[in-house]
């Protein structure tokens, strides 16, 4: 009973559970408990740059061998778009054969799509400016090659080790305010939105839920298995991270902590440094499920009629797009409107049907998102030869 107690598993879930229940009976409450989740999130996202600056930057710099830096980073740039572009063909497979769009509209009450719906063309640029993480990733990159050409590297190299246990040090302790975190979240989620306006949308969020869950469990579980491990070793190895994605509706609160555990588990530090903060930007298994099935709900719910090219037109679109999913400001509706907008089809304001479930599904998305980018970076760790612990045993560190 002890050990329960001093569980943080069993704390996080306590949290969700209570959450969900002031969230219910309490609405006001639960909706006036927005400022906790979001608190918590802030304060975690506070140690993603430092802590991707200084893994990138040691690793690198302490590979000393660059020709292996740039076959991990093309390595993990072409699995991650065999692997984004399958997961999109997939939602727009599962969309067409079970038409969750067809349903009743009755009840719907539509809001004023404005302010996610204005359409803007897809652009690098502003992409890379409004994505602090890829800046951080960008100037780790280059500080961790420039120090191979430095003579006191192993001086600097000794100081950042220093700063960097720090760092996981202090994360340590803010992640014992994590089921507060998480029962804020839920609690606003529930209170804000309710349990009753899901019903409309039911089939869709049902369906895809279902489709993400046979994504992790037949692909990336197929994946695994190739280099014989078990997904469900993995998700009981990580069952903390997944839980607090689950009560904070965000992938990046698990970000430093998933890190640590990927090295704990055998992948190298400059694999897990290298893959897991770009995969946050061009890894988005659940985002890309989400767009595409969205998409086509959208045009059932409309009645459009699209062709076998147009549905290949669909995944072309995506391929890019959703790659900004992670880095502009309103995500997943943006891109939506600027896919939307590329087809010439479907009408933008359809969005406004999303909106009151596009919070619940936001937990999936983060959840197949995190599982993502941990598959993929035992996968890279593995294929480099780096991944230390072949009989891998989730036990917790």
């Amino acid at each position: 009973m002890r050990r329960i107690l001093s569980n943080l598993t069993f704390w996080v879930l306590v949290a969700i559970v209570t959450g969900v229940c002031v969230g219910h009976y309490f609405p006001k409450t639960g909706v006036q408990m927005e400022i906790v989740g979001k608190s918590f999130v802030d304060l975690i996202k506070l140690f993603i740059a430092p802590i991707i600056f200084l893994t990138i930057v040691m690793g690198i710099a302490g590979m000393g061998d660059l020709k292996k830096v740039g076959r991990i980073g093309a390595k993990s740039l072409l699995y991650f778009e065999i692997v984004t572009t399958l997961a999109l063909a997939i939602g727009i497979a599962v969309a067409y054969i079970i038409q969750p769009g067809k349903v009743d509209k009755q009840g719907i009450v539509l809001q004023d799509p404005t302010k996610y719906t204005r359409a803007s063309d897809f652009s690098w640029w502003h992409f890379f400016l409004d994505n602090p993480t890829l800046q951080v990733l960008v100037a780790a990159i280059v500080l961790g090659i420039v120090l191979n050409y430095v003579k006191s590297r192993e001086t600097i190299l000794r100081i950042l080790e220093r700063l960097s246990k720090w760092v996981f040090l202090a994360l340590k302790y803010v992640m014992y305010l994590a089921p507060i975190g998480a029962f804020g979240g839920m609690a606003y989620t529930i209170g804000k939105f309710g349990l009753a306006t899901l019903v409309p949308l039911a089939k869709l969020m049902l369906t895809v839920y279902v489709t993400m869950a046979l994504f992790v469990f037949v692909v990336l579980g197929g994946i695994l298995k190739y280099y014989n491990i078990s997904i469900l070793q993995l998700l009981k190895y990580i069952k903390e991270e997944l839980l607090v994605v689950l009560g904070t509706s965000s992938s990046e609160a698990a970000l430093p902590s998933i890190m640590v555990k990927l090295e704990q588990m055998g992948c190298s530090k400059p694999v897990v440094g290298l893959v897991i903060p770009t995969g946050y930007s061009f890894n988005l298994d659940g985002t890309s499920i989400y767009l595409s099935m969205a998409v086509i709900f959208l045009a059932q719910l409309y009645d459009v009629p699209l062709s076998f090219w147009e549905l290949a037109g669909i995944i072309g679109i995506l391929m890019i797009t959703s790659k900004g999913a992670a880095g502009v400001t309103g995500s997943g509706f943006i891109v939506l409107a600027s896919t939307l907008t590329a087809l010439h089809k479907i009408p933008v304001e359809g969005l406004a049907f999303l909106l009151g479930v596009d919070k619940f599904m936001s937990e999936a998305r983060a959840i197949t998102n995190l599982i993502g980018n941990s598959v993929a970076t035992v996968v890279i760790s593995k294929s480099e030869g780096d991944f230390t612990q072949p009989d891998f045993n989730p036990q917790e560190p």
